[in-house]
């Protein structure tokens, strides 16, 4: 049976994917042009150098269109979750990058690495981490995020989204409500949190809040169950979480994208055709489904199936779709039109006196 069209393309603009290769597929490319697809996620698969990383930004781009712009998303964080290659900017992890420079720096040093990002058609960087690295043991935070104290995590994690967007490129604050004291990888696992809701408000999620105070534009959920908040449902899937503590609570008026539906502590446990509606009814605008355009188009079908049939998950669906799009036409891809403004900006004047003045800071504070 033929999809309704009209939620073909409602339920297609919810969905960011992922692929192989530097050059797009065809297939891809169709999608963004049919509106099945809101954007792409891209990964160091995807930008072996600037040149290959700009041509696959612009032909994304063209194929979404000008009224509908597409999320060109990327992890960018500093240190080991760095996916495009040098010679662009590559931080030192945020955990070192926090103890060592102030916060005008990292203002400045976030403002860097959009420059580049913005420079190559990258219009969104999921980055900052707001998780507070509270448990030596995690085998997925640890020095991705900005410290151990709650303050100092929301402090740094304000000053680097808003480097970011200062600069023209979406940021998206991770892993809500919280994935610091964890002690197994989502990517493989689910884990579960335990603590009781004043510890969460203590630990947890003050960086959160200040993100959403400081007006930043995503967030991302993570795959974890917290015990306090919806016992027994993954944070990503549980409308407590994402709608009533995020939206109802703080008062987050951002763009809510789900982590990966392909990591193991929800594909292990939830077929996609029930985990993506049930991110979409839970309050997730925007879901990622990273390696698999299979998977991406039974996301999508799944979405148009619950969509024609529920008249109230239809509206959420319209919801979601026009809040992804009201941030991604206030800040759509504009690549460099050339090789010589890209060569101006990627590893340019502004990217080497941060690093120069982080060195610095180094130097310094070695010799205390």
């Amino acid at each position: 049976m033929r999809l309704d069209l009209e939620l073909e393309v409602l339920c297609g603009q919810l969905i960011v994917g992922g692929f192989d290769g530097a050059e797009p597929p065809a297939r891809y490319l169709r999608a963004l042009a049919e509106g099945r697809r809101g954007g792409a996620i891209l990964f160091r698969r995807n930008a072996p150098d600037i040149a290959a990383t700009a041509r696959l930004c612009r032909a994304l781009a063209e194929a979404a269109g000008p009224e509908r712009p597409p999320f060109l998303g990327i992890d960018q964080e500093g240190g080991r979750v760095t996916r495009l290659p040098a010679p662009f900017l590559t931080l030192p992890p945020m955990r070192s990058l926090g103890d060592l420079v102030d916060l005008p720096l990292l203002r400045r040093a976030a403002r860097a690495v959009a420059a580049e990002l913005r420079a190559v058609g990258v219009n969104l960087n999921f980055a900052p981490v707001l998780d507070v690295d509270s448990n030596p043991a995690n085998p997925i935070i640890g020095d991705r995020a900005f410290g151990r104290e709650p303050g100092a995590v929301a402090q740094r994690g304000v000053a680097f989204l808003e480097g970011l967007q200062e600069e023209g490129v979406l940021a998206c604050g991770k892993h809500f409500p919280g994935h610091g004291d964890t002690e197994l990888d989502s990517h493989l696992a689910l884990p579960t949190i335990a603590h009781d809701r004043g510890r969460l408000e203590r630990i947890e999620l003050p960086p959160f809040r200040a993100a959403s105070g400081a007006g930043v534009a995503s967030l991302m959920t993570a795959h974890i169950v917290v015990e306090a908040l919806d016992p027994g449902v993954p944070a990503t899937l549980s409308r407590a979480v994402c709608t009533g503590l995020l939206r109802d609570e703080i008062g987050f008026q951002g763009v809510l994208f789900s982590d990966c539906l392909q990591m193991a502590a929800i594909a292990a446990n939830y077929p996609i055709e029930e985990a993506a509606p049930a991110a979409i009814e839970a309050g997730c605008d925007v879901l990622l489904v990273c390696h698999d355009e299979e998977v991406q188009d039974r996301a999508q079908e799944a979405l148009v199936r619950k969509a024609e049939r529920d008249p109230r998950f239809r509206e959420r669906c319209a919801e979601a779709a026009a809040r992804g799009l009201r941030a991604r036409r206030g800040c759509p891809p504009r690549p460099c039109a050339s090789a010589a403004a890209l060569a101006e900006v990627v590893d340019g004047a502004a990217s080497r006196a941060v690093l120069a003045d982080i060195e610095q800071a180094r130097a310094a504070g070695a010799a205390t």
